[in-house]
């Protein structure tokens, strides 16, 4: 992949750095984990905020009111801000899951990014809004403990222009989203993984992402042992209030441990801290059922099979 080429902004000033490079998305399908590598790899700067969910990019204004609910990136100047660590970086990317869903997300990153490599992880859509639903609970955001009745709440919520991330199944049309993007970018310029894969074969599906970048691929970054592990119903608020919310025990933790030490402190933690209920059989049935169409649609744009996707579960 050729370095950053010459680019302006829509009125037309010069942009001082940008990305060559987006993860678009999905929420929930092992994106953070991606994240985490792709900062590892010495030829690639990765954005120090994950998500800037840039509005130039999405289309989607903010602010959003709903619970706790994180703001985008709005000027050019701050969006380029992100990146003046760059320093020559040969892949200069962000992660924003929110530009996979946005239905202008494709025709705004090819008119201000025309020659960027988009990179996305699809998760089974049921999985995906379930998992969403989770961490909405865990950091205690969600108010309504019961995910059929979350899941009918989203038309509502979202015309109250809460964020996009409480749209849990609408996020999960993944057929409609990359068709989308498959009519403003070249295949070659996509590249789509799968859950599965990077739950199955980690080091090649990194191997496979610096490839596509134009980077070294032999670069095995290191993770934490599970994918999106930090998601359920906390078993003691008091503690899990510790874990997520300011308190004076976290702030003396900054002055002992690094920020990466803290995170695995954290993740470990709140591993053993959450309730991960299974989702109703019924409800998933009724779910799944309401996605064949856009799964089955998936798996023909990407030729990949997703029968795995559709089948009944205990």
């Amino acid at each position: 992949m050729e370095g950053l080429l010459p680019a302006v902004d829509p009125s037309g000033r010069p942009l001082a750095v940008r990305p060559n490079f987006l993860l678009i998305g999905a929420p929930r399908s092992g994106t953070t984990m991606l994240y985490e590598g792709l900062s590892q790899h010495p030829e690639i700067y990765m954005s120090p905020r994950k998500e800037p969910w840039f509005s130039e990019l999405t289309g989607q204004f903010g602010p959003w009111v709903g619970p706790r609910d994180g703001q985008p990136v709005s000027t050019w100047s701050e969006y380029e801000a992100l990146f003046a660590g760059a320093n020559g970086a040969k892949a200069i990317g962000e992660g924003s899951t929110l530009y996979l869903g946005a239905p202008e997300g494709p025709r705004r990153i090819r008119a201000s990014i025309p020659d960027a490599r988009l990179v996305c992880i699809l998760r089974n859509p049921v999985d995906r809004a379930y998992s969403n639903f989770l961490e909405h609970l865990q950091e205690g955001r969600e108010a309504e403990f019961d995910f059929a009745r979350a899941v009918a709440l989203e038309g509502e919520r979202l015309s109250r222009h809460w964020a996009p991330s409480w749209a849990y199944t609408g996020l999960g049309y993944y057929g409609e989203q990359l068709t989308r993007y498959f009519r403003e970018f070249p295949r070659e310029q996509v590249l789509v993984l799968l859950y599965e894969d990077l739950a199955r074969d980690r080091t090649g599906v990194y191997s496979r992402i610096f490839s596509f970048l134009g980077v070294h691929p032999g670069i095995i970054p290191v993770l934490p042992p599970r994918i999106n592990e930090n998601s359920g119903i906390p078993k003691n608020r008091v503690v899990h209030a510790l874990l997520t919310h300011p308190n004076p025990v976290r702030r003396a933790l900054r002055s002992v441990l690094s920020s990466r030490q803290r995170r695995a402190v954290r993740s470990w933690l709140l591993h053993h801290t959450l309730m991960r209920p299974r989702l109703d059989p019924e409800l998933r049935r009724e779910l799944t059922e309401r996605f064949r169409p856009d799964i089955e649609k998936t798996a023909e744009l990407i030729d990949r099979d997703l029968s795995p996707w559709l089948a009944e579960r205990d």
